[in-house]
């Protein structure tokens, strides 16, 4: 089976953690999150993947490869300019020519979410589209889907302020489509599912329907807060990613005398804590990343061969690739990356 995972954005949202790494390749846990997304579609079956990549596409082809570390075929679609999500995958129709049915799904999602369920459902409903959905008591972050009785389509919102929304449905960016959606998307135009394909299908009265995943866990990680969020979720056993190691630390990792390591933590191949350095979980320490003496790591997450100088203090901070934190800093709920 197919299918597809929409990578091309440049998630400014992140910023500026992703100046030198793009959105795929964000990690969490210590590996690049579209790597834990393949793996989610393998579980289902999927093992022909298009992924499209725009920034930085070199560096997404030499992490990924052509998919045979996960048992997977990966097809590239470089965009030279970037179409929108659905102009992305009118960009693909020929490869999903010989598919009825197939899943798109953003590589920035960390879920369990049922793929074989949402299929049937989609199938069983003869659908041309179908919203994977999950409940959140608080929803004006989210974009927020209104179901009729026979979970049909009949609305959006989005990002609705406190006390207006209509549901506590949000989309997950996972959906599941037949092969007529591409009748609904115009070539070589910027096109996007959430501001024409979908209110489009809405308006129609098309086959457009929602499925309810109440019991799925679900976290889109290009924001801070739903990043730092979804790596305390995988550190402290709320959600574990496919075939992940969540915590522990690497055999070749320098953990000095002195030095102490509380809670849940995740600390990479030839990371180094150096003595009188205290780290405090949930947090991830990347590989080759270094933690001075006498400073304190907390509730953070270090990227890859990020130091941080002696005595410094982070809580809740996330510190990019490369990056160095000068000895005596204070970082407290901030990002910190090179530009």
């Amino acid at each position: 089976m197919k299918a597809m995972i929409l990578a091309g954005g440049l998630s400014t949202r992140l910023y500026p953690l992703t100046r030198q790494v793009p959105k795929p390749l964000v990690p969490v846990a210590g590996e690049p999150n579209a790597a834990h997304v393949i793996r989610y579609l393998k579980r289902y079956g999927f093992n022909e993947i298009a992924i499209n990549i725009f920034y930085l596409p070199d560096a997404i082809r030499e992490a990924l490869g052509d998919g045979s570390r996960f048992g997977v075929h990966l097809e590239y679609l470089h965009e030279r300019e970037l179409m929108g999500s659905a102009g992305a995958l009118k960009q693909m129709e020929s490869y999903f020519s010989d598919s009825d049915d197939f899943i798109v799904v953003g590589c920035d999602d960390l879920t369990d979410l049922p793929l074989d369920a949402l299929l049937a459902r989609h199938r069983a409903n003869r659908a041309i589209a179908t919203i994977g959905l999950v409940p959140r008591e608080r929803v004006d972050q989210y974009g927020v889907v209104v179901l009729d009785d026979d979970e049909r389509i009949v609305g959006f919102q989005e990002k609705p302020a406190l006390g207006t929304e209509r549901s506590r449905l949000v989309n997950t960016g996972i959906y599941a489509f037949s092969r007529s959606i591409f009748n609904e998307i115009p070539a070589a135009t910027f096109y996007d599912f959430g501001k024409q394909v979908f209110p489009a299908l809405e308006a129609a009265r098309a086959a457009f329907f929602g499925f309810r995943a109440p019991d799925a866990y679900w976290s889109d990680i290009g924001t801070p807060e739903e990043y730092r969020r979804a790596t305390y979720d995988v550190l402290e056993g709320r959600f574990v990613p496919i075939g992940a190691r969540p915590v522990g630390v690497a055999a070749d990792a320098e953990i000095a005398t002195g030095a102490r390591i509380e809670g849940k933590v995740w600390i990479g191949a030839g990371a180094r804590i150096e003595r009188g350095a205290h780290v405090v979980g949930p947090s991830v320490v990347g590989v080759g990343a270094s933690v001075g003496r006498d400073a304190l790591v907390e509730r953070s997450v270090l990227w890859d061969r990020a130091e941080i100088g002696a005595g410094s203090r982070l809580r809740d901070a996330l510190v990019g690739l490369d990056y160095r934190v000068e000895a005596g800093s204070e970082l407290i709920a901030c990002s910190v990356a090179n530009e």
